[in-house]
């Protein structure tokens, strides 16, 4: 009979903490989805702005949503071409992998297996954003033209300096 109740005990003891750690990966996954969701909602964002000002908001729209970091590199960019007469940025709108930008194009918003924002253009371009978040709001870290490539950052920093 102790042997009956000891395997009761095991199991009332397995049962909870199999309940405990389903729990917790249940409030992980729904973390995760939560910054997902800010995640694309302010690229969303950024994107709307930038139809609404058709590409002429003071700083850049991608400057007003960029961190510290980004928007410090942005500024070497300023700065080379205050200096030079001549830029050394790429030479499109990196938003819309375009020098002409068709503001009225659908796109769409997705996350990447790597937590980059995608944003699959119609003219066939897809545009990645790593962004960091808190629990208020998110802001871009950085930009690419593909998952594993190089980025708008790294390009700035070693062409505007």
């Amino acid at each position: 009979m102790p042997t009956y109740k000891s395997l009761i005990l095991l199991s009332t003891i397995a049962l909870t903490t199999v309940g405990t750690a389903t729990a917790d990966v249940t409030k992980a996954f729904q973390k995760q989805a939560a910054v997902a969701d800010m995640k694309i909602t302010t690229i969303t964002k950024m994107y709307q702005q930038d139809i609404d000002d058709q590409g002429m908001s003071n700083p850049i729209v991608l400057q007003q949503y960029a961190n510290a970091d980004l928007q410090a590199a942005m500024q070497l960019e300023q700065d080379y071409f205050d200096k030079n007469q001549t830029s050394c940025n790429v030479d499109y709108d990196v938003l819309w992998d375009s020098q002409d930008p068709d503001y009225t194009q659908d796109k769409k918003f997705s996350m990447t297996d790597k937590g980059l924002v995608k944003v699959s253009l119609a003219q066939g371009s897809n545009i990645y954003y790593d962004l960091t978040c808190n629990d208020k709001d998110c802001q871009i870290a950085d930009v690419s033209l593909n998952e594993d490539g190089g980025t708008l950052s790294k390009h700035l920093l070693e062409t505007c300096r």
